[in-house]
C-alpha cells in the first residue's frame, strides 16, 4: 500500500542516515510502499547542494548492495531526485522558517496532503530543541495530514534524564505521534515471539509457571568495542543493550496473552509485564546482577578493553552484564529470567532458551535418581534464524534408553535475504501509523526504573576489572549466578 509523506531528516549527513535510512527508504520505494508522491528533506550543518545530496543518497544505496552493481540504473537516480537538502542549525529560528517554506513547497509539488514524518537522527540532547521549534514555527501541519516523530535511542541515561527528554518532546508531540526506534523490535525473529507463543496451541498451553522452569536470554558478541569506544565509555553494556533491547525481549516473553493482537493491546500487555518484574533492593541487585570487562585473550593476541583506542586505561565501564529477573505476571509468577550480554565472548549469537520443568520421576531409568534430560525450546535470533526443540526419545534396539534429539528449523539464506531490514520494516510501520513494534514511554520508563537500582548498587563499589578473558563466555560469577539456583546456561559454546 502506497503512502504519501514528506520525510524531514535531522542529521541527514550522518552515519545512521547513510547506512540505514537511505537504503531502507529505497527498499520501500522499490517495493511500492513509496511511489512518486513522496519527498525527503535532509538537514545538517554541512553546506551541501541538492546535486551533491543526490550523489550521497545513490552512493548509500550502492554501498548497501541495493543496486546489484547497476550504478547506471535509472531507479536509484529517480529515487534520489525526491531528496532535497537544507543546511540547518537546530538552534537558529530562521532556519526553521526556511525549512517550513521548503516543506510547504514540496507538499504542494508532490501532493503530500500534509503528511509529515520528522526523523531525529541526532544526539538526544537536540530532541527538545528541534521539537519545540517544529511546533513554534508551524512545521506541524493541521487538518487531515499526520505529524509523526521518530527518535533513536538512547532515551536518556537513567529514569530522571529519560523523563526530562520525554517531557521536552511531549510539549510538541502527543504520545501517539512519537515512534521510539528500538531496532531489535524490527527484527523478524523478535516479532515472531508473539506468533510462536500465541499462534500455537502447544506452546500457548505450556507457557506458564507449571511447565516453564526458567527463561534465558543471551546476546553474545565476539567483537570488541571497535570504533564505538568513545560512545561505549559513556554508555556501557547496561545502557547500550540491557535497558532497551533485552528488556523489550523480556516483555514479549513474559506478557500475558492480549485479547486482540494490535498495537494498543500489545502495548498494554508489555507495560504490564515490565511493571510485574520484581523491583530489587540495592543489596538484591548486587547479588543478582553481574558486570564484567574484557581483558586480553589467553594467547594475548587481542587487546583488553582498557587498551583499546579511545578508552580510559583505568576505565570501569562494563562490557558484560548478566542478571536474574523475576516476573510476577500471573501465568509466569516466580519464573526467573536470566539475561546476559557481552563483547569479546566466545561466539556471536543472539538466542532465547525456554527451559521446561523436568518430570520428577523417570520411569525408564533403573536408578530412580536418574533424571530425564531437560526439554528446551531455543529461538535463534542471529546469526541463525529459526527454532530448535530438544526432547527425549528412545534410542537403540534394546531396552528403553532415552537420549535427547533436536527438532530443528532454520531459515535458508534465500529466506533470510527476503526478510526486510529492521529499519525498512520500522519506517514502513511508521508510515502506516502502526506502533506495534515501537517502544511506548511507559515501557521505556519502567525499564529504566528497574535498571537504575542496579546501576546505583554498582556505583557503590569499585569493580575488579578486567575480570574475563576475550574469547570466554564472561566472568565466572555469571556461571555461578545460575549454579547458585541449581541451573546452568543452555548456550555454552566452550563446554
Amino acid at each position: 500500500m502506497n503512502q504519501k509523506a514528506l520525510f524531514i531528516i535531522f542529521g541527514g549527513t550522518g552515519d545512521l542516515a547513510y547506512r540505514k535510512l537511505y537504503p531502507a527508504l529505497f527498499n520501500l520505494y522499490e517495493k511500492g510502499y513509496l511511489k512518486e508522491d513522496f519527498a525527503v528533506i535532509g538537514t545538517a550543518r554541512r553546506p551541501w547542494s541538492n546535486d551533491h545530496y543526490h550523489e550521497v543518497v545513490m552512493s548509500a544505496i550502492e554501498d548497501a548492495g541495493r543496486d546489484s552493481g547497476r550504478t547506471n540504473d535509472d531507479l536509484p537516480r529517480k529515487f534520489a531526485s525526491h531528496f532535497y537538502y537544507q543546511s540547518h542549525n537546530v538552534d537558529d529560528v530562521d532556519h526553521y522558517v526556511a525549512l517550513r517554506k521548503l516543506a510547504d513547497e514540496l507538499d504542494e509539488k508532490y501532493d503530500l496532503q500534509g503528511n509529515r514524518i520528522f526523523y531525529l537522527a541526532m544526539a538526544p540532547r537536540f530532541f527538545g530543541t528541534i521539537a519545540g521549534h517544529l511546533k513554534d514555527q508551524a512545521l506541524l501541519t493541521k487538518g487531515n495530514g499526520f505529524n509523526r516523530l521518530i527518535i533513536e535511542k538512547p532515551f536518556g541515561r537513567d529514569y530522571p534524564s529519560a523523563k526530562e527528554l520525554n517531557d521536552s518532546i511531549s510539549g510538541s508531540f502527543k504520545e501517539e505521534q512519537i515512534f521510539r526506534i528500538d531496532h531489535y523490535l524490527g527484527k523478524e525473529p523478535i516479532q515472531s515471539i508473539a506468533g510462536l507463543r500465541f499462534g500455537n496451541a502447544l506452546f500457548n498451553s505450556l507457557w506458564n509457571k507449571e511447565h516453564i522452569d526458567n527463561i534465558q536470554i543471551t546476546l553474545s558478541e565476539s567483537l570488541g568495542v571497535e570504533e564505538r569506544a568513545g560512545y561505549y565509555e559513556t554508555a556501557g553494556a547496561m545502557r547500550d543493550m540491557v535497558q532497551n533491547h533485552i528488556m523489550q525481549i523480556v516483555s514479549l516473553l513474559t506478557m500475558e496473552r492480549p485479547d486482540v493482537f494490535d498495537s494498543e493491546h500489545l502495548r498494554d500487555k508489555k507495560i504490564e509485564a515490565l511493571e510485574n518484574i520484581q523491583m530489587y533492593t540495592k543489596e538484591e541487585a548486587k547479588k543478582y546482577f553481574i558486570r564484567g570487562q574484557y581483558g586480553a585473550d589467553e594467547a594475548n593476541t587481542q587487546l583488553g578493553y582498557r587498551d583499546e583506542e579511545g578508552t580510559d586505561n583505568q576505565s570501569t565501564v562494563e562490557t558484560f552484564v548478566a542478571g536474574k529477573l523475576i516476573t510476577h505476571n500471573p501465568s509466569l509468577d516466580g519464573v526467573p529470567v536470566y539475561i546476559r550480554t557481552g563483547k569479546r565472548l566466545t561466539k556471536k549469537s543472539t538466542q532465547i532458551n525456554i527451559v521446561f520443568k523436568n518430570d520428577d520421576q523417570n520411569i525408564f531409568a533403573k536408578d530412580a535418581s536418574e533424571k530425564l534430560k531437560t526439554n528446551v525450546l531455543t529461538m535463534h535470533i542471529e546469526p541463525d534464524q529459526g527454532f530448535t526443540l530438544e526432547f527425549n526419545t528412545k534410542t537403540g534396539n534394546q531396552g528403553y534408553n532415552l537420549s535427547p534429539v533436536h527438532l530443528r528449523y532454520r531459515k535458508t539464506a534465500t529466506e533470510k535475504a527476503q526478510i526486510p531490514d529492521a529499519y525498512e520494516g520500522l519506517i514502513r510501520d511508521a508510515l502506516m501509523g502502526n506502533k506495534t513494534n515501537f517502544a511506548h514511554w511507559h515501557e521505556v520508563s519502567q525499564a529504566w526504573k528497574i535498571m537504575d537500582v542496579v546501576r546505583e548498587a554498582w556505583d557503590e563499589e569499585e569493580p575488579a576489572f578486567p575480570n574475563y578473558a576475550s574469547g570466554s563466555m564472561g566472568p565466572e560469577a555469571a556461571m555461578q549466578l545460575l549454579a547458585d539456583d541449581g541451573r546452568k546456561w543452555v548456550f555454552n559454546p566452550r563446554s
